[in-house]
C-alpha cells in the first residue's frame, strides 16, 4: 500500500496542495514528537532482575529514588540464575547475582559486574519454645542437618553445642531453595569450606542435588516455608530474617566463636576483603573472632557492549544515587554499605560499558 501519492501539479489547485502538505506536516510532526516521547519515557526507566538477597533493600532505593528523581525503576526478584540468564539474553537493563563470576566468565559472557552492599545468610528454624539466638548451630552440624545425617532436634551432635535448651525429639524439616539462588550459592559455599562429606557428594553453586528437604521460591519463599511449617530450618538473607520475624540461630565462626547475624559481624567477616579483581570476592567463613561465617556480597551485572545506552545510563545513575544517598536505608535493612574506596574503584570501572560505537556511557 503506498504512503503517499501527489497527483501531477496541473491537476490541483494551489490551496488542495496547501492541504495536503499540511497534513504532510501534521504527520511528520507526529512521528518526531512520538519518536522524542518515546526517547524521554525509556531515559526515565530501567528494568532490572535477579537476587532475592537484595531485593527488601533494591526495592526502597528504587521508590525513594523514584521519588526525588521521577525515574522508575522495575526490578524482579527472581533468582540469581534468572537474573545472569535475563542479562545474558539482554531482556533486562541488569542484573543482580549473589554468586560472583571469575574474570574468565565475565569476558566468555561479555558482562561486568560490581558490588553493591553485604548481607550475611542466616540459618532460621521453627522450634516451639526455642527463641531466636537461643540455637548454637556448627557448620559441620549444618551441613549433617542437610545431607540428612541429622534428622531430629534431640540428635546428640546437636543437643552437645545446646546442653540447657530442651529440644523436642521430633523430625527436623530442612526447606532450601527450589530455584537457582545466589542464596544457595553462599551457603553451599561455606558448608563446602566446613564439612568435608558436604563438600564430597554435594558442593557448591546456585543449584545443586540437595539431598532432603523442601524447596521455596527465592528468599520470601524459603522465610515463608519457615514460618508456617514446624520444626523446620532454613537458610535465608538477614532483612528477610527480621521482616518476617523469624527465629535465627547462632553460628560457629573460623574463630570458634559462636556470633549473632548482625551488621556488625558482617562488616566483620567483610575486614580483609580485596576486591581488585573484577570484584570478585567470597566471603564465607572468613578468619576474626567477631566474623559471621556466612556472609557475602551482592552483584550487579552489566553488558560490557550496550545497544541501549539510554537504558544503561538510566540504570547506572541510579546505582550512582545508591552510592551517594542510599548507604543509610542499606544500614536500616542491615546491609553493610561498601566501603568509600572501594565505590570510588566501582564508578571508575563503569568507563568499561561502552555504546556500540565505543563510546563510553555517560552519565551527564
Amino acid at each position: 500500500m503506498s504512503i503517499l501519492e501527489l497527483p501531477h501539479p496541473n491537476s490541483l489547485n494551489p490551496k488542495g496542495i496547501f492541504m495536503k502538505l499540511s497534513v504532510i506536516r501534521v504527520l511528520v510532526a507526529g512521528v518526531v514528537s512520538a519518536g522524542a516521547f518515546s526517547s524521554a519515557m525509556a531515559q526515565q526507566e530501567a528494568t532490572g532482575a535477579g537476587a532475592s538477597f537484595p531485593a527488601p533493600l533494591y526495592s526502597k532505593w528504587a521508590s525513594d529514588y523514584n521519588k526525588a528523581t521521577g525515574v522508575k525503576i522495575n526490578y524482579q526478584s527472581v533468582g540469581s540464575g534468572a537474573g545472569l540468564r535475563q542479562i545474558e539474553a539482554k531482556t533486562v537493563d541488569f542484573g543482580a547475582s549473589d554468586a560472583p563470576l571469575k574474570d574468565e566468565e565475565l569476558a566468555k559472557k561479555g558482562l561486568v559486574q560490581f558490588p553493591t552492599v553485604i548481607g550475611g545468610i542466616v540459618p532460621v528454624v521453627n522450634i516451639k519454645g526455642i527463641a531466636p539466638g537461643q540455637l548454637k548451630l556448627s557448620g559441620q552440624v549444618l551441613g549433617d542437618i542437610y545431607l540428612g545425617k541429622i534428622s531430629k532436634w534431640s540428635d546428640p551432635a546437636i543437643k552437645a553445642l545446646n546442653p540447657s535448651l530442651a529440644l523436642p525429639d521430633e523430625a527436623i524439616a530442612p526447606v532450601r531453595r527450589a530455584d537457582g539462588s545466589g542464596t544457595s550459592f553462599g551457603f553451599t559455599n561455606y558448608l563446602s569450606k566446613v564439612n568435608a562429606e558436604w563438600k564430597s557428594k554435594v558442593g557448591e553453586g546456585t543449584a545443586v542435588n540437595w539431598p532432603t528437604g523442601a524447596g521455596g521460591k527465592g528468599n520470601e519463599g524459603v522465610a515463608a516455608f519457615v514460618g508456617r511449617l514446624p520444626n523446620s530450618i532454613g537458610y535465608v538473607e538477614y532483612a528477610y530474617v527480621k521482616q518476617n520475624k523469624l527465629t535465627y540461630a547462632l553460628l560457629q565462626n573460623s574463630a570458634g566463636n559462636f556470633v549473632s547475624p548482625d551488621d556488625s559481624t558482617f562488616k566483620a567477616a567483610a575486614a580483609g576483603a580485596d576486591w581488585s579483581k573484577s570484584f570478585y570476592q567470597i566471603l564465607t567463613n572468613q578468619p576474626g573472632k567477631d566474623a559471621w561465617p556466612i556472609t557475602s556480597a551482592t552483584f550487579i551485572l552489566f553488558q560490557k557492549n550496550q545497544d541501549k545506552p539510554v537504558q544503561a545510563a538510566t540504570a547506572l545513575k541510579f546505582f550512582e544515587w545508591a552510592y551517594k544517598s542510599g548507604d543509610k536505608t542499606a544500614s536500616d535493612l542491615d546491609y553493610v554499605p561498601m566501603p568509600d574506596s572501594v565505590k570510588n574503584v566501582i564508578l571508575k570501572s563503569w568507563g568499561d560499558i561502552k555504546d556500540t560505537s565505543g563510546k563510553a556511557i555517560s552519565l551527564k
